[in-house]
């Protein structure tokens, strides 16, 4: 029989408690709040070994999240506090989703949290996602101020040639006709494309491949994340372009109206 969760030094969260998209209000530097869509939370302040548990099963978690849902584990993740951040660790038997399309296996190690809102995607069953809403405080604890008269900031889209964009609209077609669940196209298929665009540039899938790993290395050593077989893991598949295209268009690198440059709207 399991041990009684228990819950030292933290408070509890009712059902309808605001969104954490906001900040929170004032508390102690370091602190974590952790909110389940329609299902309460939990907050609770820093110090090492405190740890915070979410998954299906209510008596037994902090935050029950997918409380209906057979896919969703028992204990689900789990954040724990230690050197001074709070840590994501995947205890479930389904892989946990970050922004920026980072995944979270069970297998793989704990991962830090940065300061501020972090929303996380547990996978459900029948194409369910089951947001767990997640918020450090910063170092002076305060809820982020409104910021309504303030200039919007912009996005900033990655320095690339004329040719870089050509081939990467030509990979990246699906993704700026916002199929929903985009894919890139295969070497051979995009550089079949561009060779029909370019008969004199000689593209070919090998061609193609080497272009787009020049990108992908540029995009890495500026920060981007996922880029790389150590930080995809195996197999690679496809995630190492999926990431690329998604970070590109994220960013306005790319845009739906790109895909003039290969009059391919269709």
């Amino acid at each position: 029989m399991e041990p009684k969760l228990e819950h030292p030094g933290g408070l509890l969260l009712p059902r309808g408690h605001d969104s954490l998209t906001r900040g929170v209000a004032r508390a102690v530097p370091g602190s974590v709040h952790v909110l389940a869509l329609g299902g309460g939370g939990y907050a609770v302040g820093p110090r090492d070994g405190r740890t915070v548990y979410f998954g299906r099963n209510r008596p037994l978690v902090h935050v029950c999240v997918g409380e209906d849902d057979q896919q969703v584990s028992r204990r689900h993740g789990e954040l724990t506090h230690r050197q001074g951040r709070w840590w994501l660790s995947n205890t479930g038997r389904r892989p946990i989703r970050l922004p920026r399309s980072q995944w979270l296996f069970a297998e793989e190690g704990a991962i830090p949290l940065a300061e501020g809102y972090t929303p996380l995607l547990v996978p459900g069953s029948r194409d369910r996602e089951h947001l767990l809403e997640v918020y450090v405080t910063g170092v002076d604890g305060a809820q982020p101020r409104s910021r309504h008269d303030a200039d919007t900031d912009p996005p900033r889209p990655y320095a690339l040639t004329p040719d870089e964009k050509v081939m990467l609209v030509a990979l990246g077609r699906n993704y700026l006709l916002r199929d929903p669940n985009p894919k890139p196209l295969t070497w051979k298929e995009a550089a079949l494309r561009l060779a029909e665009l370019q008969p004199d540039a000689g593209w070919t899938a090998k061609k193609l491949e080497r272009r787009v790993s020049v990108v992908r290395d540029r995009l890495s050593r500026r920060g981007v994340h996922g880029l790389t077989r150590e930080e995809v893991g195996e197999p690679v598949g496809n995630a190492l372009n999926d990431n690329l295209l998604r970070e590109l268009v994220r960013s306005t690198s790319l845009a739906p109206k790109d895909l003039d440059l290969l009059d391919w709207q269709s």
